[in-house]
């Protein structure tokens, strides 16, 4: 047992092959198995798939980095519950590839922020957030309400998401066009953001 000992702590090769197997044992032992459980693989009841006007939203969330400052992971504890509603669970997240859990909090969680504001506040809100929250250090995203949405690619990525498992039908990848066609990047993103968190918010 010694000689293993200072073979891996002396040749950094063996010790990288190591922890390689380490990891890899774990992930079998931890991550495998919730790939086979309803509750992680399965949509919770009132979880739909995104709009095409929300997907377009969800697109310029990810480009304009919000996942950086805010989550959307609300934790199992008090502190968490309280101020933003019920903890977030895997089965609000089978329609999000990928999804936008992370830990990092300079903002608020997002989880729960569907329909806790106005249209017009998050309009505002996202052009000069201090107009709405005196003490934020959010920067403003002034060019959304002026650069229109991207409605060609919309019905390619729904097409897309379809194949790997979520239920769009051709009705909805056929219209998708038409409903993103002339809104601005601001109007998708706050469709985005109105729709987040709905099926669990009133649940405590």
């Amino acid at each position: 047992m010694e000689k293993i000992q200072k073979l891996i702590e002396e040749k950094v090769g063996y010790l990288i092959v190591f922890t390689f197997l380490t990891i890899s044992i774990a992930m079998l032992v931890e991550i495998v198995p919730l790939m086979f459980m309803k509750q992680t693989t399965e949509p919770i009841k009132g979880v739909k798939p995104y709009t095409a006007l929300q997907l377009a939203g969800r697109d310029i969330y990810i480009r304009e980095g919000c996942y950086n400052c805010h989550s959307q992971m609300i934790r199992p504890f008090r502190a968490e519950t309280e101020r933003y509603g019920h903890y977030s669970v895997a089965g609000e997240s089978v329609y999000d590839h990928p999804f936008q859990w992370g830990s990092k909090r300079t903002g608020p969680d997002l989880a729960r922020v569907g329909g806790r504001y106005s249209d017009e506040w998050h309009r505002v809100h996202l052009i000069n957030p201090r107009d709405v929250v005196p003490e934020s250090n959010m920067p403003g995203f002034p060019w959304l309400a002026r650069n229109l949405a991207d409605a060609e690619i919309v019905p390619a990525k729904m097409e897309a998401l379809r194949k790997v498992g979520v239920p769009y039908t051709d009705e909805q990848i056929a219209g998708a066009k038409a409903e993103v066609e002339g809104k601005s990047e601001m109007d998708a993103l706050i469709a985005y953001l109105q729709g987040l968190g709905l099926a669990l918010k009133n649940v405590r």
